[in-house]
C-alpha cells in the first residue's frame, strides 16, 4: 500500500498537533488517508455490539442495579438513574456494564450526538431503553477512544445517512454499527488520544459552561429590567404610593391598579384542522407563535397571543389580522392600551400563567383564573415611553445573547471537529519521541 510522507509544520509550545509523518490510503471513502502504522477494523472485530443480557455477570436477584430513562443518555455522560433489584428488570430493556459505550439510536438524538460512556453503575450493571446501541470494547480497543470515535463526525454523519424507518421515527440500524470501519491505532496511542481529548474537551466544555452562565446573567438582567420599568416606570424621582397589591409594592403615585381584564381582555382560540386550511397570507398563530397561514382571519391586529396549552408564558405580538388556534389565548380588547406595553406587562406576569397552568391534572391556562389579577397601568403616553425604552434595551441584551450563543455553537463545532481529527489521525497528539511502530494484530478489516 502506497505510503505518503508529510512535512510536519513547526508548532512551538504545542507538540503533537500537526499531521503524522506518513499516511496511507484507508480504502474507506469517508475516512480517506490514515497514519501509515494504523489499522482499520470493522467494529464487530474490535468490540461486541449490542451484547445480550446473557453476557452480564451472574448475580443475586436482590442485587441493586442502575436503571436509566432515555433522557439520561446525554452529550457524553450518563445522568444518574434509579436503583432496582435486578430480578425486577425483566425483558424489554437494554443491558450494559461499566465501560460500555452507549449511543442513542433514534433521530434526532443520534444526529445531535447523544451518547455516553457508562460509568459508576450500581454494582457495575445498568439497564435502559431499547433505543440504545451498546458497544463493549474488546482487548484491543480503549473504552474512551471508542467513545470518542462514536462522537465524531466520521461516525455520526454516515450513520445518519443509513437511518431507516418512518419520518420522525428513524433509527440507526444494527448493521451500520456492527460493520462500521473504525480507524484503529495501537492501544497505547488510543489511550494517548483519549487523554488528549479528555483535556481538550474539558477545556472547551468549561468555556461553554462559562458562556452559558453569561447568557443566564443577561437573561436575568433582561427580566429585572422589564420588571422595574413595568412596575416603577422610568423616572426615579417620581412620587410613589403603595399599590395595595403585595407583589407590586410601591408604584408611581399617578398610576392606577385594575384587574387584568380591564387592561386587556383575553379569549380562547379557535380550531382550524389541517384539512380545512386554505392557501393565503393570514398568519395562523399557535402557542409557539406563527406556525402557518390561512385564507381568512378571525382576530384583528394588533393582537397579543399566548399559549393556553403547549408553550405557556410566552407572549407574541401579532401585527396583522390573524387566526389564533385553540391552544392559545388571544386579545379581543386592548382597552385603549399600547400593545407593546401590554406585551411587556404580560411577560412580567408570566409566572402567574405558569402557576395557573399546573393547577389541574391537564396543564392549561384558563382566562378566568388570569383576569382577576391586579396590575398597575400608567397613562398611555407613559406606556409608549416605557415600551420604546424596553424595545431598545432588550434588543441590546438579545443581540448580546445571540452573539454568546453563536460563540457556544462555534465551540461545539470545534469540539466535534477536534474529536474527529484526533480519532481519524488527521492530527498527531502524541508527545514528541513517541514511537508509532507497534501494531494491533489480528483485527480483520
Amino acid at each position: 500500500m502506497p505510503i505518503r510522507q508529510t512535512t510536519r509544520p513547526d508548532s512551538p509550545g504545542k507538540p503533537g498537533r500537526g499531521p503524522y509523518p506518513e499516511y496511507k490510503a484507508s480504502g474507506v471513502e469517508w475516512l480517506g488517508e490514515i497514519p501509515a502504522h494504523w489499522q482499520k477494523s470493522r467494529l464487530k472485530f474490535a468490540a461486541t455490539v449490542n451484547p445480550s443480557r446473557a453476557t452480564l455477570p451472574r448475580v443475586p436477584g436482590d442485587l441493586p442495579v442502575s436503571f436509566h430513562a432515555m433522557e439520561a443518555v446525554g452529550n457524553g455522560e450518563l445522568l444518574e438513574g434509579v436503583e432496582k433489584p435486578i430480578r425486577e428488570v425483566t425483558g424489554g430493556y437494554t443491558s450494559f456494564v461499566d465501560g460500555d459505550v452507549l449511543i442513542a439510536k433514534i433521530t434526532p438524538s443520534f444526529e445531535n450526538g447523544k451518547g455516553a460512556l457508562a460509568r459508576g453503575l450500581s454494582n457495575g450493571i445498568g439497564f435502559g431503553t431499547t433505543e440504545l446501541h451498546v458497544i463493549r470494547p474488546g482487548p484491543g480497543a480503549d473504552q474512551r477512544y471508542t467513545f470518542y470515535l462514536t462522537l465524531s463526525h466520521s461516525f455520526r454523519h454516515p450513520g445518519t445517512g443509513m437511518m431507516q424507518g418512518t419520518a420522525g421515527q428513524q433509527r440507526v440500524p444494527d448493521d451500520f454499527v456492527i460493520n462500521f470501519r473504525a480507524p484503529l491505532p495501537p492501544l497505547r496511542e488510543q489511550r494517548a488520544i483519549s487523554a488528549f481529548l479528555d483535556r481538550e474537551t474539558a477545556r472547551i466544555d468549561a468555556l461553554v459552561a462559562k458562556k452559558g452562565r453569561l447568557i443566564e446573567l443577561l437573561q436575568e438582567k433582561r427580566t429585572a429590567l422589564i420588571s422595574h420599568a413595568i412596575t416603577k416606570g422610568l423616572d426615579p424621582n417620581i412620587p410613589m404610593k403603595d399599590s395595595g397589591v403585595e407583589w407590586l409594592g410601591q408604584i408611581p403615585a399617578h398610576w392606577v391598579t385594575k384587574h387584568l381584564r380591564w387592561a386587556i381582555m383575553l379569549q380562547r382560540g379557535h380550531d382550524l384542522p389541517w384539512d380545512e386550511r386554505e392557501d393565503g397570507q393570514v398568519p395562523v398563530v399557535s402557542s409557539s407563535g406563527i406556525s402557518s397561514t390561512h385564507s381568512r382571519a378571525l382576530a384583528k391586529a394588533p393582537g397579543i397571543v399566548t399559549g393556553r396549552y403547549g408553550t405557556i408564558g410566552h407572549f407574541h405580538l401579532i401585527t396583522q389580522d390573524y387566526w389564533p388556534l385553540n391552544t392559545t389565548l388571544y386579545s379581543i380588547d386592548l382597552r385603549g392600551n399600547d400593545p407593546r406595553f401590554l406585551r411587556y406587562m404580560l411577560t412580567h406576569l408570566s409566572p402567574l400563567f405558569l402557576l395557573n397552568a399546573v393547577k389541574s391534572a391537564v396543564p392549561g391556562v384558563d382566562r378566568n383564573d388570569i383576569h382577576p389579577t391586579r396590575t398597575a397601568v400608567p397613562p398611555l403616553r407613559e406606556q409608549l415611553a416605557i415600551a420604546a425604552f424596553l424595545d431598545r434595551e432588550t434588543a441590546t441584551i438579545d443581540a448580546l445573547v445571540a452573539k454568546v450563543r453563536e460563540g457556544i455553537e462555534r465551540l461545539k463545532e470545534y469540539r466535534t471537529a477536534l474529536i474527529s481529527a484526533a480519532v481519524t489521525g488527521k492530527i498527531d497528539v502524541r508527545e514528541p519521541g513517541h514511537s508509532g511502530e507497534s501494531r494491533n494484530r489480528g483485527m480483520p478489516a
